[in-house]
């Protein structure tokens, strides 16, 4: 498309969203907390942007991947997760970067990944996004996936009160990839997967199609107002979760925050949710004390919402659609649900676990995949029974 037959920038929203990011900036810079949130806040704003111009989503990726056998989306997730273990590999075996101690997401695996990343899976395609794509695309004015975040915040609080029986069931010990193998070996076998399943991908693709879709193609789009080639939402994220290692001593992670959220509203209203069980950790009632605007997935993904929120005016997209059917409603509330429960008994979702997990190289991050996939491929079955 040229550039003269876009939609023109829509300057009193890309305003608006420089001036709540700008209140929101503010806010976060009062806060007494040892991490960076002020630079973690821009890190989430850049990530949010390069997500809408992208369109880097993983939900659309993996049903056109099953369904339609095209592979652009997940070849370029191959280049993100090959660019993030390069990065991230070295600097976690060494314990340190720029001076400061890092670790990665390295998570058991058992049962509860299982069933929580099979969950997610159909979630995905019933709620309409994942983690990461519910935020952007909120903040790009998806009025359905706003009852989507309502409910993935639900099924997330759920999730957090059961997760101590999930935690009794068998599952192995954390596994690092870069401990049992030491960082240069575990590197390169992570690199030769990677580089298996993109051309295996491609190979599909042409197979079916005849060609194979570009990763790299931009037309005449400008970086400002989008669109991105998928490489470059690949690199970008990856350079960012990278940024965020560096900044916050850890990768990025998004659902985290679902739970602190709905249980803050709660207890704002007086409900004491600090004794249910998994809100009863010292780390959540530290996290409810000092409220989300101290937090670090938090204030990432406050900044998500409103780094898509200022890319979508600056593309002159943001038009949100209030007349939504029912069935596609019920579909955001049971797919939010399962977004939700899913994503706490994983300890995780296609950001924390799987994107940041495998870049961790934990051995989760490989069985979260494997089963969200399964999982995926279950709620394409399912989508017709909502008129998806």
């Amino acid at each position: 498309m040229s550039t003269a037959a876009r939609a023109p920038a829509q300057i009193p929203l890309v305003l608006a969203a420089l001036t709540v990011m700008a209140i929101m900036a503010m806010l976060i810079s009062g806060q007494n907390a040892e991490a960076p949130l002020l630079a973690l806040f821009l890190v989430g704003s850049l990530l949010g942007i390069a997500l809408y111009h992208s369109v880097f989503g993983f939900t659309a990726a993996f049903r056109l991947l099953l369904a339609e056998q095209r592979s652009a989306g997940f070849r370029a997730q191959m280049v993100m997760l090959g660019s993030a273990c390069l990065l991230f590999f070295p600097a976690l075996a060494g314990g340190t970067l720029f001076g400061q101690p890092v670790q990665g997401f390295v998570s058991p695996a058992g049962v509860s990944v299982v069933i929580g990343s099979f969950l997610f899976g159909i979630g995905m395609q019933l709620g309409g996004g994942c983690a990461s794509g519910t935020l952007f695309t909120v903040g790009g004015g998806s009025t359905r996936m706003l009852v989507t975040l309502l409910f993935f915040i639900l099924g997330a609080m759920l999730g957090l009160t059961h997760l101590a029986w999930w935690k009794t069931l068998p599952a192995m010990a954390p596994a690092s990839m870069i401990d049992m193998l030491g960082w240069p070996a575990a590197l390169l076998l992570n690199l030769g997967v990677f580089a298996l399943a993109y051309t295996t991908a491609a190979r599909i693709e042409r197979r079916r199609h005849g060609t194979v879709q570009s990763i790299t193609d931009q037309g005449s789009a400008s970086w400002l107002r989008g669109p991105w080639p998928l490489l470059a939402g690949a690199a970008a994220l990856a350079v960012l979760n990278f940024a965020t290692l560096a900044l916050a001593g850890r990768p990025w992670g998004v659902t985290s925050a679902f739970a602190l959220w709905g249980g803050s509203v709660l207890q704002g209203f007086g409900v004491p949710v600090g004794s249910w069980s998994g809100f009863d950790t010292p780390a959540m009632q530290t996290a409810l004390a000092a409220g989300p605007l101290a937090d670090i997935t938090s204030v990432m993904d406050f900044g998500i919402v409103l780094g898509a929120l200022l890319a979508s005016g600056l593309a002159g997209k943001f038009l949100p659609v209030w007349r939504i059917p029912a069935s596609h409603l019920l579909a955001s509330v049971v797919g939010g649900l399962l977004l939700g429960y899913g994503s706490r008994i994983a300890y995780g979702c296609n950001i924390g676990a799987f994107f940041s997990g495998i870049a961790s190289g934990s051995v989760h991050g490989w069985v979260w995949i494997v089963f969200a996939l399964i999982g995926n491929r279950a709620g394409i079955a399912l989508r017709p029974m909502f008129k998806l």
